[in-house]
């Protein structure tokens, strides 16, 4: 495994909860280094995140330590990760290819040797499809970020999105009818959702003040929760790490979004879906900078 530090900022990570029922906000776990994306196994047992390139794995309830899962030679894998919907397969965007750019690989979720998905790069994992057998993306292909399907053996690459800026975040609807995503093409960043084939691409959020990223829906299909930076933080394509955001929700069918949380965080708060499985809460990361890293 590679010991070099891959993320070198001097930071506690602070994974937590948050229940949309009670409103509670609890505390999972500290680090004393940066960790990021966290996600529930489908059956709720473990909690997936990213660390210094690595993927881990923390039993959801319990204070073990966490397992690293082998990921093979796929050392440098970023916040981009995903398991499967039944469990058995995991999948990783990482830049241990010579090319140095991320790729998507599939690979058993209890470890092995990753398998190259992607034909090309970069490729950032985003989303399954709920029968397990496609993968959502963004991909940069001849200089555009759009919104991708491929099958998980590879085959048949697909490109749904064509709107000029960037296009990200893709997550299937749970029923896999729709494909939510963010997109920059009205000016700042929104939520929009298509049908799974591309057609009928619809703006879902209309934020004046804000940049709005990554939707995930809640397993029970009634909530989308999404993280939304200030418009005078960062520009709409950028979505930093260290800012004050907000997590914000709609309801499935759009309307008025509500904010659950101030926090600061930004970029791996929730980059994949995050919701545990009884759809009653999400898991999130909060950062604190060491005060000399300031100065």
């Amino acid at each position: 495994m590679n010991s070099t530090p891959f993320f070198p900022e001097k930071v506690t990570s602070i994974l937590e909860t948050f229940n949309i029922r009670t409103g509670e906000r609890r505390t999972i776990r500290k680090f004393p280094f940066l960790i990021e994306a966290p996600e529930w196994t489908p059956d709720g047992k473990w909690i997936i995140y990213n660390s210094n390139g690595l993927i881990y794995k923390l039993e959801a309830g319990k204070n073990d330590e966490p397992q690293v899962i082998d990921t093979g030679f796929a050392t440098q894998c970023n916040n981009d990760h995903l398991v499967s919907p039944d469990g058995k397969l995991l999948a990783i965007s990482h830049r241990s290819l010579p090319e140095g750019r991320p790729t998507i690989f599939l690979l058993p979720f209890e470890g092995g040797e990753p398998k190259q998905i992607t034909p090309s790069q970069p490729s950032y994992m985003h989303g399954w499809s709920p029968d397990g057998k496609k993968l959502t993306y963004c991909a940069n292909r001849n200089g555009e970020m759009d919104i991708y399907t491929i099958n998980i053996d590879g085959s048949n690459e697909k490109r749904l999105t064509d709107a000029e800026g960037l296009n990200d975040g893709s997550e299937y609807s749970t029923d896999g009818e729709y494909i939510w995503f963010n997109s920059m093409r009205t000016g700042l960043m929104q939520i929009w959702r298509m049908k799974a084939d591309g057609s009928e691409q619809v703006q879902m959020t209309f934020e004046k003040d804000s940049n709005s990223w990554f939707p995930h829906i809640s397993p029970d299909g009634k909530h989308v929760v999404y993280i939304s930076y200030s418009k005078d933080d960062v520009k709409p394509h950028e979505h930093l790490r260290y800012k004050n955001v907000e997590l914000r929700m709609i309801p499935l069918e759009g309307g008025s979004p509500k904010t659950l949380l101030k926090l600061f965080g930004g970029q791996g708060t929730m980059n994949v879906n995050s919701w545990a499985p009884g759809s009653e809460h999400f898991a999130f990361v909060s950062f604190k900078l060491e005060t000399e890293h300031l100065q």
